[in-house]
C-alpha cells in the first residue's frame, strides 16, 4: 500500500480530476517494451513484404556502381550524377520499410494511454538535476524493475537469436555457394524471418510489462482520504461560502416571489403560519400556479403584500398547508387539489361579482375536499 508524504496510506481511487490533470502533465502509463515490440514486428514485417524489391534495388545499385564505363571515370562531374542517382534508387527502395517503421512508432505508444500531447512535459525540470534525486532513482525500486526486463530481454532475444541461427545454419552456409542475385534476396528474406521471430520472442516481455505499468500508473495517482476531501472542498466551495451563497439565493429568490404576489387571484392562509398565493390563467387552460408561498415571517409578507395590492385572503388552514408542502414556486398545484383550488377560485369570483353589485354573497367555504395523501396536520 502506498503512502503519501505525511504517512497517510493512499487507499482512495484517485478522482476524475486527478485523472486530467495527470493527463495533462503527460504522466500516463506507457510501456517502452510494447513499443518496441510494435516497431520489431513492423520492421520484420516490412523487410518480408518488401524484401524483394529492396534487394532488386540494391542489385541496381550494385551493377550501375560496380561496372562504369572507362569515358565516366575520365569525367569528374559524372560520378555525382552517378551519387545522386544512386541516391534516388536507394531512398524508393527503403521509403515502405521507413513507412512501415513509422506507423509502428505511432501506433505502438498510444495503443496504451491513447494519443496524448503534453506541452508541460517537454519544460525542463531541474529537480531531475540533483544529484541525490538521482542517486534514488538509481537505486530505487523503478530502476530495479527496469535492470530486471533489461537483463530478461537480453537474455530472451539472445535465447531466440541462438536458437534461429542454429536452425537456419544450414540456409545460412548455402548463401555462400549461390549466386550473387539469389543470396542478396535470400540474405533479406532470412533477415526478416529471424527479425520476426525474436520480435515475437518480445511478446513476453511486453505481456508482463505492460500488467506493470498500468499498476504503477494508477499507485502513483492514489489518493488519501485527507487529499479527497481537499479536492472536494476545492471543487465545492469553502462551506462558508457555500452557505452565503445559497443565503444569496435565497434572498434573490425571495424577492421574486413577493414581486408576484400582486398578480394572484387568492392568498390561502393558515391563518398565520402559512401563506401561498396561487395565480389561474383561464385563456391558457392549466391548472392554477403557485406564485409564492412562505410560513411565519415570510407568511405574515405575503399577507401585508397582498392587502395593499386588494389580493383577496382566504383562511383554509388545511388546504394552505397541503399546498404549501405538495408545491413548488412556478408549479402547478398537483391534480389531487384541483377539486378544493377550483371551489376556492369560484367562492373568489362570487365574491368579486357581489362587491361589484352583480350578486349576492356566497357562503362561506367548508369542508374543502383534501386527499388524505396530501393533508398535512399542523
Amino acid at each position: 500500500m502506498a503512502e503519501s508524504e505525511s504517512g497517510q496510506d493512499k487507499t482512495e481511487d484517485p478522482t476524475d480530476k486527478r485523472k486530467r490533470e495527470s493527463r495533462e502533465k503527460g504522466e500516463i502509463a506507457r510501456s517502452k517494451e510494447l513499443n518496441t515490440l510494435a516497431v520489431m514486428l513492423a520492421g520484420a514485417g516490412g523487410l518480408l513484404i518488401y524484401g524483394g524489391g529492396l534487394a532488386s534495388d540494391l542489385l541496381e545499385i550494385m551493377r550501375l556502381n560496380f561496372s562504369l564505363p572507362r569515358e565516366v571515370l575520365l569525367t569528374p562531374g559524372s560520378m555525382a550524377q552517378y551519387l545522386l542517382h544512386s541516391g534516388k534508387i536507394a531512398i524508393l527502395a527503403v521509403q515502405p520499410v521507413l513507412l512501415v517503421l513509422l506507423l509502428a512508432a505511432v501506433i505502438g505508444p498510444i495503443s496504451l494511454g491513447g494519443w496524448l500531447f503534453a506541452a508541460g512535459s517537454m519544460a525542463p525540470k531541474f529537480s531531475r538535476m540533483n544529484p541525490a534525486s538521482g542517486l534514488k532513482r538509481m537505486f530505487s525500486t523503478s530502476a530495479l524493475m527496469e535492470l530486471l526486463k533489461a537483463l530478461g530481454k537480453f537474455f530472451l532475444v539472445l535465447f531466440v537469436a541462438l536458437t534461429v541461427l542454429q536452425s537456419d545454419i544450414d540456409d545460412l552456409l548455402r548463401i555462400a555457394h549461390e549466386p550473387l542475385e539469389q543470396a542478396i534476396i535470400h540474405s533479406v528474406q532470412l533477415v526478416g524471418w529471424s527479425t520476426l521471430w525474436m520480435a515475437c520472442g518480445l511478446i513476453l516481455i511486453a505481456a508482463i510489462d505492460v500488467p506493470i505499468q498500468l499498476y504503477q500508473s494508477k499507485q502513483k495517482l492514489m489518493m488519501t482520504k485527507q487529499e479527497v476531501r481537499d479536492e472536494y472542498k476545492e471543487q465545492e466551495g469553502k462551506p462558508e461560502v457555500k452557505q452565503r451563497i445559497r443565503q444569496l439565493q435565497r434572498e434573490v429568490s425571495q424577492r421574486r416571489m413577493m414581486a408576484a404576489v400582486p398578480e394572484a387571484d387568492v392568498v390561502i392562509t393558515n391563518p398565520t403560519h402559512y401563506a401561498v398565493a396561487l395565480k389561474y390563467d383561464p385563456e391558457k387552460g392549466n391548472a392554477p400556479v403557485l406564485l409564492a408561498k412562505g410560513n411565519d415571517f415570510l407568511a405574515l409578507k405575503i399577507r401585508e403584500i397582498a392587502v395593499a395590492n386588494e389580493v383577496m385572503l382566504l383562511e383554509s388552514p388545511a388546504l394552505a398547508r397541503s399546498i404549501y408542502y405538495s408545491t413548488e414556486l412556478d408549479q402547478e398545484i398537483p391534480g389531487g387539489l384541483y377539486l378544493a383550488v377550483a371551489q376556492v377560485l369560484a367562492y373568489v369570483y362570487q365574491i368579486r361579482q357581489h362587491r361589484a353589485g352583480k350578486g349576492k354573497r356566497p357562503e362561506p367555504l367548508k369542508d374543502l375536499p383534501i386527499p388524505p395523501d396530501l393533508r398535512r396536520d399542523s
